[in-house]
């Protein structure tokens, strides 16, 4: 599915990886528009951090267009390929602008919490939440977090005695064991937070109560950047504790970036080519919605007059109908047809062409028969049953006033 180049992860999606790519767009996508999401794509224009970010990308296209002056707050969802740190990801996240109010953070944990659970994975990751409160209060619990640390320098790591005078939260997230036992025994994060922030956090595990969705507090759980505020959260594999989904939010970013003035936000992502390695793992398959009725094998160029025009009349006429075409070899053109998984397979040769009596196989039954051009189509329908037909086309969907 993925390879690795030189060190950098890099994917490629081949067609049986678009199936379930598809399918989690749709539905998460499903679940976005219950919930009045809309999608966004911001523009190329933006520089490198920005597409590194995506939440900085979707703030900057916010202001920039003034979305501000309609109604707040704005729900976006946003759905591609992401280049972080020299790798690359394929991400579906959302987010929601211009309000403050918790129950926003907790709808979005929700969301990721439903569509892992619809899609069969409800056994196979946890919750974790913590706070991050303002700068003021992170800055205290900062200075807190050094005394604790500063008497057992002998304990940490040579990146962590970095980290000791630049940002001493990160050592909570170590992943060295001898670390990690000492971040159980750290002061946490909750003790630090004033009224407003207390107040935030407990509406926000109010509201993941209400909902049903189960979580564990996490007090190493820490902010991933600066212009984070008060709450956080992660979903992580429960076995390899790979994560999987992650959130924030982010109120101050817009005043750290390019103005006095905050403008609330949150935020999520979901890690999908992480989520089909799962599904895959778990040997679950995607319902194949481009099943085959009818596939033309041909050869020679007299067989190719006759096949194309009338495989384009079964189309019209409802048959799911796919055409060998630039494939020489007949074994290769059967193998084909034989892998597609198409019901019937027509077989035109120079002789078949020039008489106009088709060999059809029926693929289920093992048996062949001959079938006169001029009948083919009503023989295929009465085979398929005429609630198999499909006439579905996309252009539909367009309107005239």
């Amino acid at each position: 599915m993925h390879n690795i180049l030189l060190g950098e992860e890099f994917w490629h999606l081949f067609p049986d990886d678009h199936k379930y790519l598809t399918f989690l767009k749709k539905v998460f996508r499903h679940e976005f528009r219950k919930n009045g999401f809309r999608r966004i794509s911001t523009a190329m224009k933006y520089n490198k951090v920005l597409r590194e970010n995506s939440e900085l990308g979707i703030m900057k296209a916010y202001i920039d267009n003034n979305v501000v002056e309609e109604i707040q707050p704005v729900y976006f969802y946003y759905m591609s390929r992401f280049f972080p740190k020299w790798s690359e990801e394929i991400r579906i996240w959302a987010e929601i602008l211009w309000e403050n109010d918790p129950i926003l953070d907790a709808i979005l944990i929700y969301i990721t919490y439903w569509v892992l659970t619809k899609v069969w994975l409800w056994e196979e990751f946890s919750i974790r939440i913590n706070s991050s409160g303002v700068e003021k209060e992170r800055l205290k619990y900062s200075e807190e977090l050094f005394n604790f640390y500063s008497d057992k320098k002998h304990l940490l790591t040579p990146e962590s005695l970095e980290l000791l005078d630049t940002n001493p939260m990160l050592i909570l997230s170590s992943v060295d064991e001898d670390e990690q036992i000492l971040s159980k025994n750290a002061p946490v994060m909750t003790k630090f937070l004033k009224k407003d922030s207390k107040a935030h956090y407990a509406k926000f595990k109010e509201y993941l109560d209400l909902l049903e969705v189960p979580y564990t507090e996490d007090n190493t759980l820490i902010a991933p950047n600066e212009y984070c505020t008060h709450n956080i959260w992660e979903f992580r594999h429960s076995e390899t504790n790979n994560l999987i989904s992650s959130g924030f939010r982010y109120n101050t970013l817009w005043t750290q970036l390019w103005s006095p003035k905050e403008v609330p936000a949150v935020w999520f992502h979901t890690k999908v080519e992480y989520v089909i390695s799962l599904l895959r793992e778990k040997n679950i398959k995607i319902k194949n919605k481009d099943s085959i009725d009818l596939f033309f094998v041909q050869l020679w160029d007299d067989a190719k007059k006759v096949v194309l025009p009338i495989s384009l009349k079964a189309r019209e006429a409802g048959i799911n109908t796919v055409v060998s075409l630039g494939t020489p070899s007949m074994k290769e053109q059967i193998l084909k047809a034989n892998r597609s998984g198409a019901k019937y397979i027509v077989i035109v040769w120079f002789m078949e062409a020039k008489n106009g009596i088709f060999q059809v196989r029926n693929v289920e039954a093992g048996t062949q028969e001959e079938i006169k051009k001029e009948d083919l189509i009503d023989y295929v329908i009465d085979k398929i049953w005429k609630d198999s037909l499909d006439f579905y086309c996309p252009a539909r969907d367009l309107l005239t006033e």
